[in-house]
């Protein structure tokens, strides 16, 4: 009876074992990597925008993000090649929502961003990458088509009143069900806080 108790526990933890994904820590490394060059020139940009101190003219930092932004296009194609969508079980939440961003600011090759749609699709359905971002990616990907968008993440700022609001939504009745169904919080409440946080 102790041996059958032990084989239970040894076969329980093999299946927990095989049921935990390694997450592939040289690949997130390098997805860490490109997320911070992706992010140094767009803050410094910002800086820039707002008058505060940068060690960076302006066009300095425009090139070093156009350069930033074309090797990161780049490297996010032999991973999405190799690997498909990044989800969680390879790269955990940070390293999925990483291969994300630099994908949303690959705004120059609009077809990649649709083929990464497809592939990011299957794996928000199957609870391996988020909902949200693949929200902001396809309202990216619409408004850069120049269509009306599902969840109203992509807006203007008014240069008059200063306030953000976002560009045309296709149904804007069924917008808040939409946001919902992707782990969203409200329209009312996301345009509130950009209005607030500026």
């Amino acid at each position: 009876m102790k041996k059958l108790c032990m084989l239970i526990v040894l076969l329980s933890s093999s299946v927990i074992a095989l049921g935990q994904a390694k997450i592939d820590s040289a690949l997130y490394k390098k997805l860490q990597a490109m997320f911070k060059k992706d992010q140094k020139w767009r803050i410094e940009s910002v800086n820039l925008y707002n008058n505060k101190p940068s060690e960076y003219d302006r066009a300095t930092v425009d090139k070093n993000w156009g350069i930033a932004d074309s090797t990161n296009a780049t490297e996010a194609k032999r991973i999405l090649a190799k690997y498909g969508y990044p989800g969680y079980t390879l790269v955990g939440e940070s390293g999925s929502s990483k291969f994300w961003a630099i994908v949303q600011h690959c705004d120059d090759d609009v077809p990649f961003q649709q083929q990464v749609l497809v592939l990011m699709k299957k794996e928000v359905d199957r609870k391996n990458a988020s909902g949200e971002d693949y929200a902001y990616l396809k309202d990216r990907v619409l408004t850069n088509l120049k269509q009306k968008q599902l969840y109203g993440t992509q807006g203007i700022r008014n240069p008059k009143t200063k306030l953000w609001a976002p560009l045309p939504i296709s149904n804007p009745a069924g917008v808040e069900a939409r946001r919902k169904a992707m782990g969203m919080i409200s329209l009312k409440q996301y345009t509130a806080e950009i209005n607030t946080a500026n």
